[in-house]
């Protein structure tokens, strides 16, 4: 389905400076005509009967029938930009065979469907897509039916499994903790924000999901998909990874050292800098472990006024960190 329903969202800065991609494997059960989440997503809906959990992406399938269904989360200042992305003479200048569009009532937020038609590998292949927006997020549920299972998948059933679309609050902690492909063995006071199978987990220590540098305590961290330095490179390297944290200025370095981390050789900066545009001082530390090939990136900031009590918090999530 790339390259029909896929436009790359805006993402915040921290999501970006993360390299934050969704991966997800499994649902969350459900009874009969309840929603289900796909495993760490806030989005669900009520699948077409046929259609099951998939292990391949983000929703469900129907491999015996070449049919499948894709949920796709992004922020809530996306909806405008897909409302424009998804009209009728917006995908007829891109070749695809627009049926029609209409507005659906939702349980949650607003929203619409699309019908259109594209050929695939000499099949006929029937494209429904519901965009729907909340306060809180944006929403693509995409649902692909050639036309040799239209008849196990009728227009009543497929429009009704979108409009079915609902959001929950919050992904349950232990529900995101189950997509790293770690351990955290001790959080030390923190929570978990979000978390993804990529091995991206943002964690804080306060009232707010979101926040800014100056607001409260928090650690990320990653495995970023690029290949990690060699030793003699390892210093520069971790350098240039803390000068690109966003929303701090006037960054100076406190302490560069190797270390062990978890068994395997590690990097540790401190600095000092203060929070932008607020000027509040803050104190960061980033962690890098090296393994075969990849690395893992640990970073924790807080203000400097709290600093000391944080860090021993910090230190003790790092070396809880443990593979799974």
């Amino acid at each position: 389905m790339a390259g029909f329903w896929v436009i790359g969202p805006r993402m915040s800065r921290l999501m970006t400076w993360l390299i934050l991609a969704c991966a997800l494997a499994v649902a969350v059960p459900a009874q009969a005509a309840d929603p289900v989440f796909p495993l760490g997503l806030r989005i669900g809906v009520v699948p077409p009967p046929g259609l099951v959990a998939s292990t391949a992406f983000q929703g469900f399938e129907d491999r015996d029938h070449s049919v499948a269904m894709i949920l796709s989360e992004m922020p809530p200042d996306a909806f405008p930009a897909m409302d424009q992305a998804f009209t009728v003479d917006a995908l007829k200048a891109k070749g695809i065979e627009v049926e029609k569009r209409e507005d659906v009532p939702l349980k949650e937020g607003h929203g619409f469907i699309v019908v259109a038609r594209q050929q695939m590998g000499g099949t006929t292949v029937r494209r429904w897509a519901l965009i729907a927006g909340t306060e809180t997020l944006t929403a693509i549920i995409t649902l692909q039916v050639p036309d040799a299972a239209t008849a196990a998948y009728p227009d009543d059933a497929c429009r009704a499994s979108l409009a079915s679309f609902t959001a929950r609050a919050k992904v349950p902690a232990s529900e995101q903790l189950a997509l790293l492909p770690y351990e955290l063995r001790d959080l030390a006071g923190f929570h978990i924000v979000r978390a993804l199978a990529d091995g991206s987990a943002f964690l804080t220590d306060g009232p707010n999901d979101t926040i800014t540098a100056a607001d409260q305590p928090y650690m990320l961290i990653a495995i970023p998909p690029v290949q990690g330095p060699q030793p003699g490179d390892r210093e520069a390297f971790a350098r240039r990874l803390l000068a690109a944290t966003p929303g701090v200025k006037d960054i100076r370095m406190v302490r560069s050292e190797e270390m062990r981390i978890g068994g395997q050789p590690g990097h540790q900066l401190i600095a000092e800098a203060k929070d932008d545009p607020s000027g509040t001082p803050i104190t960061m530390v980033q962690w890098l472990r090296f393994g075969p090939g990849r690395f893992l990136h640990m970073f924790g900031l807080s203000r400097t006024d709290a600093w000391q009590s944080v860090f021993m918090r910090m230190r003790t999530v790092r070396d809880g960190i443990e593979p799974k």
